[in-house]
């Protein structure tokens, strides 16, 4: 949601001077452009008891390894207390780390983890081979107990070997066996006996690594004192009861400006928050965009250091209202409908029904039985196809996950694309701190690729057609906006660019077969913009 207009005001004042390399004395914005600078910077728009308005900035974090720069409010922890445990625990953590590694590249250890390692091997040729020499002798006394079988039938028992004699191989066999394992246990034994002080070390060391690291961590955690504006106290421990709070709560932006201000005595009024420098590597921030406190870190935070304020509701968002009239249909089957959705119109209802009104829900006031085969995003538009029963539905529904069905899209990208033509293929997952926005993530992403193809360039921006081989959530938004990508939001995406009237982006063409006759379909439906 976009900030009211005096915080917006204001940020900007903060964006211009960031813009003309303003930072802070001595720090030049050029930081904010290395890899991962990029910051959350804040304003907060304040009355004193004079009635005079003004604003407090922030900026999220360290900067150049600094917590305190001129101009903007201190962080909410005791600086002295952290400059004061921080650097030892540093030197004690690295001590300890290279005492781990030290241990753990040992030769006495390796040696013993050999050693343990051959013995087993040993053991189990050792094992495999005697194995094999009871099952001949096991094979050899089958014969022989055939044979006199045989021969007792015949009344011919030539007596060769006596039944007790047999027996007794068959039990020397097992005393074999059962001596071979004593033998083994006790050699096992004697290796272990030189491995385990070695293994016991190294862990208690790698135990004692993190304790250190954690308990000077609380010393910290314990100095970030929270005043709110009903004049409680609290620390920043106690606001994450269930456990520890995690890296680098209480440094965002927000929670630094409303504990400055309650402790200036002034009185907030209105805040906001926007990115500014390099994206992170998983993209979802683009320069000059604003954004809510996080969830994980500010959402225990913010609700305590604003008791006492006279607090504005939450805002919702509420989708484009449409007209009564009847969806444009680009295609019309008995099994199945290809419609032209709008954009601001969902797809399917909302999970939590605070939103009734969507493409699925007007289709069903005449099929009851309809279902959406894939969805659109809220704010695309273009073609939808809808299944008219379940076995048309799982028809269409098995080339959508076969990839045989052809999807193109067209859309408008802020900013000029030098290639021709490529492809983006960035694993994609959802933001866990800011739902619905999804994130690149090369180790927990799922695979997106998408293909595309420039169909235009004027004025600062370049028309082009996506052909998504994966139609993971988002996918062209991120793979448009983000630094590894594209690098070009589309034109009006309110999650990944700047919003505007609408995001220009549409579902242009849809080709698949019937899925009775195997007919190859081709639909179509015109870009509105």
């Amino acid at each position: 949601m976009a900030p009211c207009a005096l915080a917006r005001r204001c940020a900007e004042l903060v964006m211009a001077a960031l813009r003309s390399g303003h930072f802070a004395p001595g720090v030049s914005t050029d930081v904010l452009y290395r890899d991962e600078g990029g910051k959350m910077f804040g304003v907060l728009v304040v009355r004193d008891a004079a009635g005079r308005v003004g604003f407090l900035q922030a900026v999220s974090g360290q900067v150049e390894r600094a917590w305190v720069l001129e101009g903007f409010v201190p962080p909410a922890f005791d600086v002295a207390l952290r400059e004061a445990v921080e650097p030892p625990a540093e030197v004690v953590v690295k001590a300890l780390t290279a005492r781990s590694e030290a241990a753990r590249t040992s030769p006495a250890l390796h040696e013993a983890r050999s050693a343990l390692k051959a013995l087993d091997v040993r053991h189990a040729e050792a094992r495999a081979a005697l194995k094999r020499v009871h099952a001949e002798r096991k094979r050899l006394r089958r014969e022989l107990r055939e044979h006199r079988s045989q021969a007792q039938e015949t009344t011919r028992d030539d007596g060769r070997v006596a039944p007790n004699t047999l027996d007794e191989q068959s039990r020397a066999d097992d005393r074999e066996r059962r001596n071979l394992e004593a033998r083994f246990r006790e050699e096992r034994e004697q290796a272990l006996t030189r491995l385990k002080p070695l293994e016991r070390h190294l862990a208690a060391l790698d135990r004692l690594r993190p304790l250190v690291s954690r308990e000077a961590m609380r010393r910290i955690w314990d100095s970030y004192v929270f005043t709110n504006f009903a004049h409680e106290t609290t620390t920043l421990r106690a606001l994450f009861p269930h456990g520890d709070p995690p890296s680098g709560a209480g440094d965002c932006a927000a929670p630094k400006l409303l504990a400055h201000a309650q402790r200036l005595g002034l009185t907030p009024i209105a805040l906001a928050e926007f990115w500014w420098g390099a994206p992170p590597p998983a993209g979802a921030r683009v320069e000059g965009m604003y954004f809510p406190a996080c969830r994980e870190k500010c959402a225990p935070i913010l609700p305590f250091l604003t008791r006492g304020l006279d607090v504005a509701p939450k805002q919702t968002w509420k989708p484009l209202a449409h007209a009564d009239d009847a969806l444009p249909v680009r295609h019309r089957d008995t099994k199945f409908l290809v419609l032209d959705k709008p954009a601001g119109m969902l797809s399917v209802p909302a999970r939590d029904e605070t939103v009734t009104d969507s493409l699925l829900a007007r289709v069903r006031a005449s099929y009851p039985q309809a279902m959406t085969v894939h969805r659109l995003d809220l704010d695309t538009s273009g073609l939808l196809l809808v299944a008219l029963d379940e076995d048309t539905y799982r028809a269409l529904q098995r080339q959508f996950l076969e990839r045989t069905i052809h999807k193109q899209y067209v859309a408008v990208l802020d900013g000029l694309i030098r290639a021709d033509q490529g492809e983006v293929n960035l694993p994609l997952r959802v933001d866990l701190d800011q739902r619905p926005r999804q994130v690149v993530d090369f180790e927990h992403g799922k695979p997106a690729l998408t293909k595309w193809q420039v169909l235009a360039r004027d004025a600062g921006r370049t028309r082009v057609a996506f052909f998504p081989i994966t139609g993971r959530t988002h996918q062209l938004r991120v793979h448009a906006a983000h630094r590894d990508g594209l690098n070009a939001p589309i034109v009006g995406d309110r999650l990944y660019g700047q919003p505007s009237a609408r995001l220009l982006l549409h579902a242009e063409v849809l080709k698949f077969r019937h899925p009775e006759t195997g007919e190859e379909l081709t639909v179509t439906a015109p870009s509105p913009f």
